[in-house]
């Protein structure tokens, strides 16, 4: 007892005279990415657009992002479930454009850097599922990511993963 009063009373002199360690604030993360489905669900031969959002918190451009993206454990070891990516598209001020490319490639170019602070660009790709593809499944995806700034920093993020979606039978 009497070393924890020795300690309270330490801690509270170190308080008193300003000593003591300060909270301080965090910064917002430099970048963001998010996951968005247009369907929680799907039936064999149906379609999914699966849409990942990259934020810029920095206060600088984005230069450069390299992302992956991947099925989770729990939907490789479903053997019967049957999708594939079919198509990329970006947002963009006048519409969708199309992306570079689709699937766990380089998905960063699709993003159409540099991307502004505060500012933030969506890709969505398009996941088929095929028509005989097995039922009662989830799908479900993680990617990692990794951005570089105009100011020579870099930040990795992930694992970030997407909703699940049940593949339900007709």
């Amino acid at each position: 007892m009497r070393r924890f009063g020795l300690g309270a009373v330490l801690a509270a002199v170190l308080a008193v005279f300003g000593l003591a360690p300060s909270a301080t604030a965090v910064d917002p993360a430099a970048a963001e990415l998010t996951f968005a489905t247009d369907s929680a669900t799907a039936t064999p031969g149906g379609t999914v657009n699966l849409s990942m959002t990259l934020t810029n918190h920095h206060t600088y451009d984005v230069w450069f992002v390299y992302q992956t993206i991947e099925p989770t454990w729990l939907t490789t070891q479903r053997p019967d479930l049957k999708f594939s990516f079919s198509g990329c598209t970006l947002a963009t001020a006048n519409g969708a454009t199309p992306c570079a490319g689709t699937g766990p490639a380089n998905l960063g170019g699709n993003y159409g850097t540099t991307i502004p602070p505060g500012q933030s660009r969506t890709v969505t790709l398009k996941l088929d599922i095929a028509a005989d593809s097995g039922c009662n499944g989830n799908i479900g995806f993680y990617s990692y990511f990794y951005s570089e700034f105009s100011d020579s920093t870099n930040v990795s993020g992930g694992p970030v993963y997407s909703p699940v979606t049940r593949v339900l039978c007709a």
